[in-house]
């Protein structure tokens, strides 16, 4: 099998700080740089980086086709990578290009790109433009995909009817969110890797298993196989944050448990 990453697995025991167990107790969330944490609903640098130092070498090029306020593309400028991310709202997307031009190159002498499109990632136009930059810069494929999209309707981020935190039911979110995967598995590089950041929600008292529903989705795309289910803990949830008593005592009452966990899907292309 082709080198994925630039470990040299010779000095295997140097890299003490790559997690490679499938349950990941991360503390505080980096905000180290140009990193915040003010955007409800990104998600730790920690991932990301944790992904790109395993499946990606420097030079290549990652697709956040959810990029959010930028997180995936800062650790890309700081890990030597490539980076593309598709963001639908570009009141987002000028807090994200902010934040990006803010992060200092890994090596000065990088000649990298960094691209944010405005675009709905389940359209083939917009997988067009990504070809037309990828083609621009050299390149044909990209060697990480990765996804972190809305945990359907539990935050809200825009009106629009086509931002998938819309969808009118979970069926629909599905739907949607495999239209974005299979729009882009050609782009993937074989033996490559698409990983998922998804978590589940509850609503009318029964726990939705979203994760696992979003997990099928993929496999329901040709040439994809699951390769691990990552299980990472959340802390200092915004939407329970300084509410802690509270949520005791709804779970009590309602015999449920308090979401303390997200899942981070490991699928490779075939």
């Amino acid at each position: 099998m082709p080198k994925i990453n630039d470990l040299n697995l010779n000095n295997w025991k140097e890299y003490q700080d790559i997690l490679t167990d499938s349950l990941w107790i991360i503390g505080e969330r980096d905000k180290s740089g140009s990193h915040k944490g003010d955007y409800h609903g990104n998600f730790i640098p920690q991932i990301p980086n944790q992904l790109m130092r395993r499946f990606t070498k420097r030079g290549d090029v990652v697709l956040d086709t959810f990029l959010g306020s930028g997180t995936t593309l800062i650790e890309c400028k700081r890990l030597g990578r490539n980076g593309i991310g598709i963001e639908l709202l570009p009141k987002i997307v000028e807090m994200a290009k902010q934040r990006i031009s803010q992060e200092t190159l890994f090596d000065s002498k990088d000649k990298l790109f960094s691209t944010i499109l405005i675009a709905n990632s389940a359209r083939s136009a917009t997988r067009k433009k990504v070809e037309e930059v990828l083609k621009n810069h050299n390149k044909q494929n990209v060697q990480l995909i990765i996804m972190h999209p809305p945990y359907h309707d539990i935050i809200k981020f825009s009106d629009r009817s086509d931002d998938l935190s819309n969808a009118k039911s979970v069926q629909d979110f599905l739907k949607l969110f495999g239209d974005v995967i299979s729009n882009f598995l050609d782009l993937l590089e074989k033996k490559h890797y698409l990983a998922i950041v998804i978590g589940d929600k509850y609503t009318n008292s029964e726990w939705v298993p979203l994760g696992f529903m979003a997990m099928q989705e993929a496999l329901n795309c040709d040439g994809l196989m699951l390769k691990s289910i990552l299980v990472k803990n959340m802390v200092n949830n915004r939407a329970k944050r300084n509410q802690e008593n509270l949520w005791r005592y709804r779970a009590l009452v309602g015999g449920f448990y308090i979401f303390r966990h997200e899942y981070i899907l490991l699928f490779q292309k075939k």
